[in-house]
């Protein structure tokens, strides 16, 4: 199952259980965790849209040389979250083969799954955090110290109530509404998290047809969330969880705007298409018993011009584009349009 908290699904309704571990990060290291250079590790799969967030923010706020980052295998075993595709299967920096023996080393036998992102301590080994919602917000508004110059404001101050408002809808209805449509048992159960899921997209399509963000004129928070559900619309929920009632290709609105994001440096450039597909098609086997990874849809389409800079907007407000990817961290070509 996709991290980003614990999940849980079969005769019961689908239910995304809060995070165990939500000790935060923080500029005074209240819960002793201080933000340091070098301490820190983030545990990601870019198949998961929960821990793509952490990876967009993390390239956005140009945090790549202060806190290092593992990328999982997209295809977990039951021993969890896998370090595969390093030599020998270790990663480099923890020296673990599986996400689980960190878990391990900060409490064994504890309540729930292994989700990403998680952050983990680099001397102890032990996991820090894998509160999904927090660590984003954590790293926009507790690392500044820590940012590039340039970075983006991604949670400003003056508009946090109506980012958390936005953000709340888009959780609710989307995010989640995806995994409660695909893991529904029940005719009517799909079918009201289905009408909640596009009730809420042409809503918010509504509210994109005038802006070119969510909240303000710059990309906020909000935006990240939202994002890393549509760049995986097409591939695998139309699909994969029946969220069928149109595609995003089909909606001018939000295709638009999805394009818009994704050539954005920061966005597109994080995304992982193979990654995505072969994760949910191959480990979601209740859904897909065969395994098979559908060759479509085609990509080539998130290259072409969105003509959304017509709304005005500031991408990265009085800041600037996040340089080039690090050589380690690029997406291989079969993961890209």
């Amino acid at each position: 199952m996709s991290g980003g908290g614990n999940t849980a699904y079969g005769r019961k309704p689908f239910e995304r259980s809060k995070a165990h571990f939500t000790d935060r990060i923080t500029a005074d290291g209240r819960d002793g965790w201080p933000v340091a250079a070098d301490r820190y590790r983030l545990v990601a799969s870019r198949a998961c849209p929960w821990a793509s967030r952490a990876v967009i923010s993390r390239r956005l706020l140009g945090l790549e040389d202060a806190l290092s980052m593992a990328i999982a295998d997209p295809i977990q075993d039951d021993r969890s979250w896998r370090f595969t595709l390093d030599p020998d299967g270790r990663d480099p920096v923890l020296g673990i083969r599986f996400l689980s023996e960190a878990y391990d080393r900060r409490e064994t036998d504890y309540p729930g799954g292994v989700s990403v992102p998680a952050i983990v301590d680099v001397t102890s080994g032990a996991l820090v955090t894998n509160d999904y919602e927090r660590i984003t917000l954590d790293l926009a508004t507790e690392w500044t110290a820590l940012h590039r110059d340039g970075a983006p404001d991604l949670y400003p101050e003056a508009l946090r109530d109506e980012i958390d408002a936005v953000m709340a809808d888009v959780h609710e209805d989307v995010n989640n509404g995806v995994y409660r449509a695909g893991f529904a048992t029940g005719q009517e159960e799909y079918a009201g998290a289905c009408a909640r899921l596009f009730r809420r997209l042409e809503l918010l399509a509504e509210r994109l047809a005038g802006q070119r963000y969510l909240v303000g004129d710059t990309i906020t928070e909000a935006d990240i969330r939202l994002f890393t559900t549509l760049v995986r619309f097409d591939a695998v929920y139309h699909g994969h969880f029946k969220c069928n009632r149109w595609k995003l290709t089909e909606n001018q609105v939000l295709w638009a705007y999805a394009r818009d994001l994704y050539q954005t440096p920061g966005f597109g450039d994080t995304v992982d298409f193979d990654h995505i597909k072969r994760h949910y098609y191959r480990v979601h086997s209740g859904i897909n018993p065969t395994g098979i990874v559908p060759l479509g849809p085609d990509l080539s389409g998130w290259l072409a011009p969105h003509g959304r800079e017509r709304l005005g907007g500031r991408p990265f407000g009085d800041g600037t584009p996040p340089g080039r990817v690090q050589a380690a961290e690029e997406v291989p070509a079969r993961g890209r349009p």
